[in-house]
C-alpha cells in the first residue's frame, strides 16, 4: 500500500493535526471513515509506557480508566481510503496490546486479490492471504474458506483409517508374521496420503513457494500410497493364473519405479503450471493415471474372470469393484472441474469438484480397504500352499526404499524455489512484476 500523509502507511492519519483541531472536527465525521473504538491495555505499569508519541498527541485520556488499569480509547480516522481492522491492528501492534475479544479470523480474497498460481478454475472467492502465517493457517482451518472442506475431509478420514490400523495391530502380529507385512504397509500409506493432503491444504497459504512445496509432499504420499497399493496387490490380490509368474516377482520393483515416476512429473507439472496450464494439468493427471493402471491391471483381470464364472471369494472382489468405481469418478472430478465450472462462484465454498474428489477417494479408500483385508484373511491358506511368502525387501523395505527416493525427489524440486525465497528476502534485492 502507498504511504500516507504524516509517514504512516496505509490510511493517512491525521496526527499532523492538533489536538485542538482534531477535537474541532469531530462535528464532521461524515467526511471521513470513522473505525470502530478500540480499548486499549497498559502495556506496563507506566502511565505512558510504550505509547508511541505520535498516539500520544492525539489521546483523550480516561482518567477513571487509568484508575482501573484500563487503557485510553483511541480512533483511527481515515480520508479518501479504506483500511481494514488486521491492517490497523497490524500497524499499532508495536504500540500497544488489544485484548483478545477483538482478535479476528484472517480476511479472505476474491480471485483477482491473489496470485495467478493459487487461483482455481470456477472459484471466485474465499481465497486466504497468499502471505498467511502458520498460526493463520491454523485458524482458518476453523473459518470458512474455499479450503476449509478440503482440510477437514482428508484430516478426519486420517483419524478412521489410524483407527483401523491399531484394531488390526490388536488381532494380528506385524513385528512376527511376515504375511502381514503387505497390508501393515499398505495401512501406513492410507494413514499417510490423507494427513499429508490435509497438511498440505493447511499451510499452503503461506507464500507462493510454500504453496508449491506443500503440494510436493502432498504428491509424494499419493506416490507412496500407489505404491503400497502395489505391494498388497501383489501378494494378497494377484488373480491365481498370475500367482508366481513372472509379473508377480517383477510387479514391486516396477511400481517403485512407477513411483518415482509420478512423484517426478507431478512435482515438474508445477513449473509449467503459469505458462503452460493445459500442458500442467494433462502430465498431473498421467502421473497418477499411469500407476494406477499398472497397479489395477491385476484386479481388472481377476474381476473379469469372476464375471466369467470363476468367482472364489465374490465379497472382496465386490469391494473392489466399488472401490474401482469411486477411482474413476474422483479421476472425473480431478479433470472435469464440475460443477464450478459451470457456475463460476457459486460453489467456492461448498460442493466444489476438490471437495467431491476428497470425498470420494476416501470412500473409495474405504472399500479398497476392505477388499485387501478380506483378501489377505481369505486366501491366506490358499497362498500359503502356493509358496507365496511376503519377505522383507519386497514389503517393508521396498516401502523404506521408495520414501528416500520420494524425499529426495521432493528436496530437488524444492531447493529452486527455495533458493528464490532466499534470494527475495536478502537486503536491496528488488522484486519485479
Amino acid at each position: 500500500m502507498s504511504e500516507g500523509r504524516g509517514g504512516y502507511h496505509g490510511c493517512p492519519l491525521l496526527v499532523e493535526e492538533t489536538c485542538s483541531k482534531l477535537e474541532a472536527s469531530f462535528s464532521r465525521f461524515s467526511l471521513y471513515n470513522l473505525f470502530p473504538v478500540w480499548r486499549g491495555i497498559w502495556p506496563s505499569s507506566s502511565s505512558s509506557g510504550g505509547w508511541a508519541e505520535v498516539w500520544e498527541r492525539c489521546m483523550r485520556w480516561d482518567s477513571a480508566a487509568v484508575v482501573r488499569g484500563v487503557g485510553p480509547i483511541w480512533l483511527v480516522l481515515c480520508r479518501e481510503s479504506r483500511a481494514t481492522l488486521s491492517q490497523v491492528c497490524e500497524r499499532s501492534r508495536g504500540a500497544i496490546r488489544l485484548s483478545s475479544q477483538h482478535t479476528t479470523l484472517p480476511a479472505l480474497f476474491d480471485i483477482h486479490q491473489v496470485p495467478k498460481v493459487v487461483q482455481e478454475d470456477g472459484i471466485m472467492s474465499g481465497y486466504r492471504d497468499p502471505c498467511s502465517t502458520a498460526l493463520n493457517c491454523v485458524l482458518s482451518s476453523f473459518q470458512i474458506h474455499n479450503e476449509t472442506i478440503n482440510i477437514w475431509t482428508h484430516f478426519l478420514p486420517t483419524w478412521y483409517f489410524v483407527w483401523r490400523l491399531a484394531v488390526l495391530c490388536s488381532s494380528l502380529d506385524f513385528s512376527a508374521d511376515p504375511y502381514t507385512w503387505p497390508l501393515l504397509v499398505y495401512m501406513l500409506l492410507i494413514c499417510l496420503y490423507p494427513f499429508a493432503s490435509s497438511c498440505a491444504h493447511t499451510f499452503s497459504a503461506m507464500s507462493t513457494q510454500t504453496y508449491h512445496i506443500c503440494f510436493f509432499f502432498d504428491y509424494g504420499s499419493l506416490s507412496l500410497y500407489s505404491f503400497g497399493c502395489a505391494i498388497s496387490y501383489s501378494y494378497y490380490v494377484m488373480p491365481e493364473p498370475w500367482v508366481n509368474s513372472r509379473l508377480q516377482s517383477c510387479f514391486v520393483p516396477l511400481a517403485l519405479l512407477n513411483s518415482v515416476f509420478c512423484t517426478s512429473l507431478s512435482c515438474y507439472s508445477r513449473f509449467v503450471e503459469l505458462w503452460a496450464p493445459q500442458r500442467s494439468k494433462v502430465m498431473r493427471t498421467a502421473a497418477f493415471v499411469v500407476p494406477f493402471i499398472f497397479d489395477t491391471t491385476p484386479l481388472i483381470y481377476r474381476i473379469l474372470l469372476c464375471y466369467g464364472g470363476g468367482c472364489a471369494h465374490p465379497q472382496a472382489v465386490s469391494n473392489h469393484s466399488y472401490h474401482l468405481l469411486f477411482a474413476l469418478l474422483t479421476c472425473f472430478l480431478f479433470t472435469s472441474h464440475l460443477p464450478e465450472r459451470l457456475a463460476p462462484g457459486r460453489f467456492d465454498y461448498i460442493g466444489h469438484s476438490h471437495q467431491l474428489f476428497h470425498v470420494c477417494a476416501v470412500v473409495g479408500t474405504h472399500f479398497q480397504m476392505e477388499a485387501v483385508v478380506e483378501d489377505m484373511f481369505s486366501r491366506r491358506s490358499w497362498l500359503t500352499d502356493q509358496g507365496v511368502a511376503p519377505s522383507f525387501l519386497g514389503t517393508i523395505g521396498a516401502l523404506l526404499i521408495g520414501l528416500l527416493l520420494n524425499l529426495f525427489i521432493i528436496g530437488l524440486f524444492c531447493v529452486p524455489l527455495l533458493w528464490k525465497c532466499q534470494t527475495h528476502a536478502q537486503p536491496g534485492h528488488k522484486q519485479t512484476q
